[in-house]
Parts: C-alpha cells; structure tokens; sequence
C-alpha cells in the first residue's frame, strides 16, 4: 500500500523545484525551505560579491550566487530541461533564444517551471534551515530561522537536501600562500573583468569557469597565466585560442616578493591568483552523529549518491553528481525518493547497500579516480541516467540525449571560443524537438 509522507525539502534552487513536484505527484505533502526571496538558487543572480573574495573567512558578509554576469550554459537547452517539460525558447520580454542561454533565461525556466506545477505555494521564502537531525525514529527535526530571526521548528517523516554543492569554496593549498603580498579572489565572487584590467593574472584550474573566465580576460588582463594539472598542459598549450595566456603545471610555491614557481621551474610575478578550484559540499545545519561524513569532498556513505544506508529513507540528497546533465538527473533521483518514500519503490537491505558502495569506492580506487571526484559522472552520466530509470519504472534516457552530451563535450575541446554559437549536431537537434512536441504546456 501505497504511504503519503510529510517531506521537508531543503533549497528552492532547481533541484528542490523538481523534487518538490516529484513528491508531490507521488501524493506526498512537501515543504520547500529557502532562505531567500525567491527561486532558482545558483541561478538568481548578484552583482555583489562577498567581504573576503577568497571565501574562506567563516565571519565572511555571504552570497548565495556563483554566477558571472556574463555567464552562458555550457549545454545546450535540449539536454537542461526536465524531459515533460522542456526547455524550449519561449516568446516573451527579456528572453534569450539562443541554444546556449545567458543565466536569466535559465532562471526565467525554473520560474516558468514553478509556475506551470504550482511549486511556489509550497515554498516558504526567507527561511532557513539551521538544523535537521533525527528527532526519533522515522521523524526528522527541522529548526528554522525565520525572517524575524526567530528560530522554529517543525517534524517530518523525511528531509531530501538540495543545497551544499556552491556555497563553499574550495582553495587551492599551496606552501608560501599565507605570505605572498598578491591579491586573491575564488571565481565565486567573479563577476566581470574590469577589476583585473592591465594586471598579471593566475588562475588556478581549468574546467568549466576557468576556460570562461580566462577568455573573458583575454584583451583586458596584462598577462594570463593558467595553472592546471600536468596531464592536461600538453594539450592545452598546444591548443589555447587565448593570445596572451601561457599554461604551465600546477604551482609549487609562492614567495613573500610576489613571485610564484611553478612545478616546472619558471617563475613569474603575478598580481592577482584567481582560484577556478570549485565548491566543498557543505552541510552545517546537517546532524547525523557522524553517520553522514564529507571526506575530501565525498559524502558518504550513499548509495548511487542519495540514500546514506543507515538512515535511508529518512534522509536523502539530490544533486552531488558534477560534470553531468543537472535538471534531468534531479527529475530521476527525486522520483526515486518520492516512490521509495510512498513504498511503491522497495531499496535494498541496509547491507546490501552499504556493500554497493564500498565496492563503488574499491572501483574508484582501482581506477585511480581520487577521493574528491566520488560523485563526478562524466561519460557514466548515460549509465547512471538509465539505471535510475530502471528502477522508478521511467522510460530509459533516449539515445539522441546520450549522443548529443558526447558530442557537445567533444565539440566543445576543439573549439573552446565557438562552440554555443557553432555546432554540427543538428540531426539531433531535430530529433530532440520531435521528441518534445509530446509535451504542451502553457
């Protein structure tokens, strides 16, 4: 028989959005707590930055948003939406209908989406969680500070956690760093690149934000200098379509006159380091009593990356994957939670679960994939996609959605400046909207 639960759902970002609607088509009475005015987490932004620009003073003025003013996705929007809602160009003021879109059209498709399953009512606005734990078996304790800054409390059957993944970041460790005189910001509080016009700048790491960053100081900064792991130099230096930019290993250590020697031996002076380092899961309102750990940024132990074993279903996250398709792996893992919750989804026994994950981490290990990339999908995106489908009992992830994410990434290396307004998937393009023309919302 089929249970209706009283579900806490942590974060109005988009994966609280899609898992609020999830639960609630499953027949579950679902509150959505977010500590701002409005929805779209990440996506809401800010052209404030925080007090310290590295991020790393606990006292620290926050800010919620990571995003750079000129910031556009790095997939296109066939892959982004939930897949009966698509993220389709929609007419309107304001709308961007490019295949790559700036973050306000992003944000203007989570409100679309609230709008259209009645998310909002279900939201309480300006209130934030300062701690969930278990007040007994099978019911959760959620403290909540509220606008007045009272703090209240209220008891559920589950909590789902949708936030931890940008709000902490993560910095480089490098010997001489407390010393060195130069000027440090984390690119999440990048917005633009004026303040680094005519210095010498260093950005430590090279995914997703580093390539942006570093093309868009390209013509404003004195000198660019990008350090990224040694696998990767080789081809970099080879390929960099930015004319003033030198790659070069990661940084050895810096020194008290400014300067900084890389692992190689050459050494520069440089003005500014800007960390492209990404995030530290951080859940300070989350007790456990140690069940629940983050250990060099893997979360665990959770089984497939949402349920902890020992406090499943009671407790769950949605959204650790990176380097993955996000609104679609949201729309499959809250389903999950939603049909094990009403128990029409039976999970594995405590140990049988615990045993899938410690043979995940001895794969992990074997594979030489370190620690801190235990929740990375990359090219198993497909894999993990399908075996969530099968198991909600979901239609399997479509074959054009699997060869368009290949594609995009392999078109996206060979040509780094161009790709969001130059592809050469349009066969798939065409076989994505057929599929979408299934779906007719407002």
């Amino acid at each position: 028989m089929q249970q209706s639960r009283r579900v806490a759902v942590i974060g109005a970002g988009a994966g609280g959005l899609v898992s609020a609607r999830e639960l609630s088509r499953e027949g579950h009475h679902v509150v959505v707590f977010e500590r701002n005015t409005q929805i779209g987490g990440t996506w809401v932004y800010s052209p404030e930055i925080e007090s310290d620009p590295l991020g790393i003073d606990p006292n620290r003025t926050r800010m919620h948003s990571s995003l750079y003013k000129s910031l556009r996705t790095n997939l296109p929007r066939e892959l982004m939406g939930v897949r009966d809602y698509p993220f389709v160009p929609r007419e309107g003021e304001d709308r961007d209908p490019r295949r790559f879109p700036s973050h306000p059209e992003v944000l203007k498709y989570l409100e679309d989406f609230a709008n259209e399953f009645g998310i909002c009512k279900l939201v309480r606005f300006r209130t934030e969680v300062v701690f969930a734990g278990l007040e007994e078996v099978g019911k959760w304790r959620v403290e909540f500070r509220c606008e007045n800054g009272d703090v209240d409390y209220d008891i559920f059957d589950a909590v789902v956690v949708c936030v931890g993944n940008y709000s902490e970041p993560h910095v480089a460790e490098i010997p001489g760093i407390d010393g060195w005189p130069g000027e440090q910001v984390h690119s999440h509080n990048y917005r633009d690149s004026e303040p680094f016009r005519g210095k010498v700048v260093v950005l430590i790491g090279y995914s997703f934000s580093g390539m942006d960053i570093s093309q868009e100081l390209n013509g404003v900064a004195k000198e660019i200098h990008i350090a990224c792991r040694s696998a990767k130099t080789e081809l970099l230096d080879t390929q960099s379509i930015i004319s003033n930019a030198s790659f070069h290993p990661l940084i050895k250590s810096l020194r008290e006159d400014g300067t900084m020697v890389f692992q190689d031996g050459c050494v520069i002076s440089a003005d500014v380091i800007l960390h492209c380092t990404g995030y530290k899961y951080h859940f300070p309102f989350l007790e456990t009593n140690g069940i629940v750990t983050v250990d060099d940024n893997r979360v665990g132990p959770l089984y497939q990356h949402v349920f902890p074993p020992a406090l499943a279903p009671g407790l769950s996250f949605v959204g650790l994957p990176f380097k993955a398709v996000p609104l679609p792996i949201f729309e499959l893992q809250s389903n999950w939670i939603a049909g094990v919750l009403s128990n029409r989804i039976a999970l594995p026994s405590k140990e049988e679960m615990l045993a899938d994950v410690k043979a995940f981490y001895e794969d992990l290990e074997a594979f030489g994939k370190p620690k801190h990339r235990t929740h990375e999908l990359g090219d198993d995106m497909p894999v993990y996609c399908n075996w969530l489908a099968t198991t909600c009992g979901c239609p399997a992830f479509e074959e054009w959605r699997k060869k368009m994410y290949i594609a995009i990434g392999i078109y996206k290396k060979a040509n780094l400046e161009t790709y969001r307004d130059d592809w050469q998937d349009n066969e798939l393009i065409r076989q994505a909207y057929e599929e979408f023309s299934k779906y007719k919302y407002k």
